[in-house]
């Protein structure tokens, strides 16, 4: 199956939009450009001289455009607000005097002297001329001063139609790049919460319990929990603020060993280590922080 792939604008990249507009043989929108002559295209009936004028589409919203990478075909298109906004950067960044020939060769004396995009097909200038159209087309007018190429090129017919330059992305491309920056930032974000957040906002029950449980250690001669639990236990006992990695291992821990704990055998190394990380205080605190934070359901 062929892929069908809508360009955008990016325009927080450096380089974006129409460069320029060239003349071809073979537009690639299929829809030619007329050599506008006598008093069709002025007011003064008394004109009757080439001006010099070649009108035309630039882009047509939702024509697929075919296109070939190496052995790879497919089809790109540019949609109406798309169209619209790379119309108006290419005036707003100044580039109507920059045109091409067949997108190789810069041309001198050729100017965009009108630009508009069809609002109503049936009542658009582009109908004086029988060109097609259709709403959200962006239509041109281009001035041609320079002899030879209107001799040439646009009187002798070599060239046919308009055809744009410029930098234009992948819709899906630009998608996929934003959802993998924000993956990054979420999870960049998640670390600096994990361990560099701290919260102390647990009441004087989890404090207490800690002291308890350093005292009951104590009297067993400081024979229960590992070192991380002592070290848990002061820093509870102070008050002091604790990661959000802490509060999850906090969460488990007292999870797990919830049934380890009998507050009657105050010398069991079970009761103790309980104690040590805040008790059952802490597991009700740990579990509502953790919702808080949209770490647990």
């Amino acid at each position: 199956m062929v892929d069908i792939i809508e360009l955008i604008l990016d325009e927080e990249a450096a380089v974006n939009g129409i460069d320029a507009i060239s003349i071809v043989e073979h537009p690639a929108i299929e829809s030619n450009f007329i050599a506008l002559k006598e008093q069709k295209q002025v007011k003064f009936a008394e004109v009757d001289q080439d001006k010099r004028i070649i009108m035309g589409p630039a882009l047509i919203p939702n024509k697929p455009i075919y296109r070939r990478d190496g052995e790879k075909e497919f089809y790109v298109y540019f949609s109406e607000r798309t169209i619209r906004r790379a119309a108006e950067l290419y005036l707003m960044k100044g580039n109507q005097n920059n045109a091409t020939l067949e997108h190789e060769v810069e041309l001198k004396g050729l100017s965009v002297v009108e630009s508009w995009i069809v609002e109503d097909p049936e009542v658009d200038k582009s109908k004086l001329y029988d060109l097609p159209s259709v709403k959200g087309q962006w239509m041109v007018t281009m001035k041609v001063e320079n002899e030879d190429v209107w001799q040439e090129y646009v009187k002798s017919g070599a060239v046919k139609g308009f055809s744009i330059e410029g930098w234009f992305i992948d819709r899906k491309r630009k998608e996929e790049e934003i959802k993998q920056a924000e993956e990054k930032l979420s999870s960049v974000r998640k670390i600096i919460r994990e361990n560099f957040d701290s919260y102390a906002d647990y009441g004087s029950g989890i404090k207490n319990n800690a002291k308890r449980g350093i005292e009951l250690n104590e009297k067993n001669g400081n024979k229960c929990a590992t070192q991380t639990g002592k070290v848990r236990a002061q820093q509870l006992a102070k008050g002091q603020a604790i990661s959000l990695e802490t509060i999850k291992r906090m969460y488990s821990y007292l999870s797990r060993a919830e049934e380890d704990y009998d507050a009657s055998d105050t010398s069991a190394c079970g009761t103790i280590s309980y104690l040590l990380w805040g008790g059952k205080a802490a597991l009700g605190w740990s579990r509502n922080k953790l919702r808080e934070l949209g770490e647990l359901d």
